[in-house]
């Protein structure tokens, strides 16, 4: 059975209480962080000129026109305006390009110092690496900008001269060093380190306000591209927009309230966010939904994180959608130690979403702890909130099934983390031959299949996860001759096969942080670059190896080291080496590493190493397949080697997340 998504009212088109104002003419609305204006890619639906043209249509407005005037970067929030009819735009139009609209945004800053209490920043724009602008201060703009506060009165008529002059060619007017910004600021509030400023620029430029404050040593915090200080978010908010009723004629102004993370950092006092009760904790989930929007209403994708720790602002816990049932994990400390979220205003919190049920999983700091994943007191085998779901149920990820089982243990049957890689294997994997190694249920075996893999193997130590992979793969009709699954440890199959002259055109490794078998342990740390040589060696010329990790200890450019060691023991010409962003799901922590890192690198020539003998043989020794399927024979693995592939469970969210954990 595959449940319907659940939840719809927390994907609505379009939130009503956005709407700050609304006449035949302008519609304004109060656009919250996280969200773009206007996405360029076609298919994109979580911009907010995709959705409220939607909501708009839903509202019976068949054409549902909106005239695009104004911009705010993704990441900062407030006023937007839009024109609603065609007739307006010319006048909107001409207060935009004459800069006669005046907008007052707030930015929050460290170490404002003695600074003058207000001032005029002036300069050059030009373009930086990395998408980025670089601010180049005009020719004494450091000596008014100290007496700033002193001859800020003039400033406006100085600089209204000035926005008269660069207005030139619609207004980006170039000069030997850039184009011209012009901003005002003026301090509203300051405790201790921290302060609120007022910004009004007189100049409409890519990043303005970001670039400017970096360049005179006050990036907006939160703002990582321009060196501003950690944040949950980019703390730039459009407060007020002011011009005239483009019908009217009449002084219009918009305001939006500042958001309450201003107030929370300004205070510099830590927030417990479970403080609240289940009302605060509910909020905070139905924040992090409205970030998955577009997951959420792509339609094709009925599991996915709804919220992952720290990066949505609950530490210690992560919520899962499974169609209409959540999972909910409690991660770190024992109930009712300190740091640890309280279990029932969590469960309370996350039923009041509207799921048909919750499910519980509890991870201990220490995983040695848990003897058996399927005791009660850390996976109760039922929901503990609402309706218990079948006890196996297929979802869909982009438009592929896979079956679940919400009671079974600490984990599901599949790893969300890991949704927007396997669409990229599903996109690589045409025509391809395509090694599966730690495959646990066979995820990226299905998504390698369905992009049209010629053949594949997929290996994993657990018998009951190979089977459970043969299972996911009949679901979509692969055919068991050409695409095997093998009960096998992965490090003697992977020598067993470069004696045999295996080769692949596509390999994805992606192995537990930690694990412990009854022959040997194995940890990412340590054994990750011996895995990764291996691995390589069974590369075809041309070939992709996709390596993944989520080892807390393993930091990207140490992770990239271990790859290009790797590539360089096995004889392989990595000529291209790539590092994957984590979905949109699994949101960072302030200042932290995404958990998962995965790198896609490239080989061109064939590995250097001399009598491997010849492509073909047979791989290990497959496992049982699903009732009916007909059996695949694979080498058994090399004698005395370590046992490797016990599986991890979902991604620990959290300040301090339990290593290793998913």
């Amino acid at each position: 059975m595959t449940p319907p998504l659940s939840l719809s009212e927390l994907f609505p088109d379009f939130h009503p209480e956005w709407i700050l104002a609304e006449d035949a003419d302008l519609i304004v609305v109060d656009k919250p962080a996280g969200l773009s204006t206007h996405a360029p890619e076609a298919d994109r639906i979580d911009d907010v000129v995709t959705r409220l043209r939607a909501f708009l249509r839903g509202r019976g407005d068949a054409e549902a026109y909106l005239g695009i005037h104004q911009r705010l970067d993704r990441d900062t929030s407030g006023v937007l305006l839009f024109t609603r009819r065609r007739e307006a735009n010319a006048a909107v139009a001409r207060q935009f390009e004459g800069r006669t609209v005046q907008k007052t945004y707030v930015a929050a800053v460290s170490g404002f110092g003695d600074r003058a209490p207000r001032g005029t920043l002036r300069h050059r724009l030009v373009p930086a690496p990395g998408g980025a602008m670089r601010a180049i201060a005009e020719a004494g703009a450091g000596r008014e900008d100290r007496g700033a506060g002193r001859e800020d009165r003039g400033a406006g008529r100085k600089d209204r001269g000035a926005g008269r002059e660069d207005r030139g060619a619609g207004g980006q007017q170039k000069a030997a060093g850039g184009v011209l910004a012009i901003t005002r600021y003026r301090l509203l509030e300051r405790r201790g380190d921290r302060a609120l400023l007022e910004l009004r620029p007189e100049t409409g430029r890519t990043h303005q306000l970001r670039v400017q404050l970096a360049a005179i040593g006050l990036p907006i915090t939160g703002d990582p591209l321009y060196g501003g200080a950690e944040a949950p978010r980019l703390l730039l908010h459009a407060a007020e927009l002011r011009l005239e009723h483009p019908a009217t004629g009449a002084a219009a102004t918009f305001r939006s309230q500042l958001p309450a993370a201003f107030e929370a950092w300004l205070a510099a006092s830590a927030v417990d966010p479970y403080a609240g009760g289940v009302a605060v904790v509910e909020r905070a989930m139905r924040e992090a939904a409205e970030r998955r929007y577009g997951v959420a209403r792509a339609g094709d994708t009925t599991a996915f994180r709804l919220v992952h720790g720290a990066g949505d602002g609950l530490p210690f816990v992560s919520v899962d959608l499974y169609g209409e049932h959540l999972v909910v994990s409690l991660f770190g400390a024992g109930e009712g130690e300190p740091g640890a979220p309280p279990r029932d205003v969590v469960l309370d919190a996350a039923h009041r979403l509207g799921a048909r049920g919750v499910y519980l999983k509890v991870r201990p700091k220490h995983a040695s702890v848990i003897v058996d994943a399927r005791r009660e007191e850390f996976s109760p085998r039922h929901a503990v909130r609402g309706e218990s779901a079948p006890e196996e149920l297929t979802v869909l990820e982009h438009g592929l099934p896979f079956k679940v089982r919400l009671g079974d243990g600490l984990s599901t049957g599949i790893f969300l983390d890991q949704r927007e890689n396997r669409r990229r294997v599903r996109e690589l994997a045409r025509g391809a031959r395509v090694l599966n190694l730690f495959a646990y249920t066979g995820g990226f075996s299905v998504a390698a299949v369905a992009g049209g893999a010629r053949e594949s193997v997929t290996v994993d130590v657990s018998r009951g996860a190979v089977a459970w992979a043969r299972e996911n793969l009949d679901a979509i009709g692969a055919d068991a001759a050409a695409h095997v699954v093998v009960e096998a440890d992965v490090f003697p199959w992977l020598k067993t096969a470069a004696q045999a002259g295996q080769r692949f055109d596509l390999i994805v490794i992606d192995p537990p942080s930690f694990a412990t078998t009854k022959k040997s342990r194995f940890s990412a740390a340590s054994d990750f670059g011996a895995l990764a040589a291996l691995a390589f060696r069974l590369l075809a010329p041309g070939g992709r190896l996709l390596a993944c990790t989520n080892h807390r200890g393993i930091v990207r450019a140490k992770f990239r080291r271990h790859l290009h060691e790797a590539a360089r023991e096995a004889g392989c010409d990595v000529v291209q080496m790539k590092d994957l962003p984590d979905p949109i799901d699994f949101p960072s922590e302030p200042g932290m590493e995404p958990h998962l890192k995965s790198v896609l690198a490239s080989v061109g020539a064939p590995p250097a190493k001399a009598g491997l003998p010849t492509k073909g043989a047979p791989p290990a020794k497959a496992a049982p397949p699903a009732k009916g399927a007909p059996r695949a024979k694979a080498a058994p693995p090399a004698k005395g080697a370590p046992a490797r592939g016990a599986r991890r469970g979902p991604a620990a969210p959290g300040r301090a997340p339990r290593r290793g954990a998913r």
